[in-house]
């Protein structure tokens, strides 16, 4: 990476090398560690991983620090799957409506048979029913479709960057 990404406005995967993949790889697996400890487990100087770092955060790649919560010990155990079909060109103001619902975890905007996939997570039934009523009233929404999640086998926004990937 180095000098390159100096004056560019964004990060494309060919401006990133074997050390940024080693740099989020760690902070995704714990994005409390110290640029000390990312510089010792990368093996670069603290400088290095700190410029890498600011530089991947002021270009967008590096987007915040969050904590990964298990939701269902919060009592958060029942997660829907909405698929949301949208009349006219209203979609995006659709979608970030949606989207600033507390119950809601990401919206996907899809091709196919409907325009969005909304990701939501309840405390139980009357929650999600109280949640689709509402969405199913929105004047620009013609159709949903819900699923509800048995299980949940993988649920993670981690991406694996190991050797051969980069």
């Amino acid at each position: 990476m180095g000098q390159a990404l100096f004056g560019k406005d964004n990060i494309t995967r060919s401006d990133l090398d074997a050390i940024d993949y080693q740099i989020i790889n760690l902070l995704q697996e714990d994005c409390r560690l110290s640029y000390n400890k990312v510089a010792a487990k990368v093996g670069v100087s603290v400088g290095t991983a700190f410029n890498r770092m600011k530089i991947m955060e002021a270009k967008g790649l590096l987007k915040g620090y969050s904590l990964v919560i298990d939701s269902a010990k919060l009592g958060y155990s029942l997660t829907a799957v909405i698929f949301v079909q949208a009349e006219g060109g209203n979609l995006s103001t659709l979608e970030r409506e949606v989207a600033n619902d507390d119950c809601v975890v990401a919206v996907y905007d899809v091709t196919g048979e409907f325009d969005a996939v909304v990701i939501a997570k309840f405390r139980g039934r009357s929650e999600l029913s109280a949640f689709i009523k509402k969405l199913a009233s929105e004047t620009f929404v013609k159709r949903t479709v819900t699923a509800v999640s048995l299980s949940t086998v993988k649920e993670e926004t981690k991406l694996k960057f190991g050797e051969g990937k980069v």
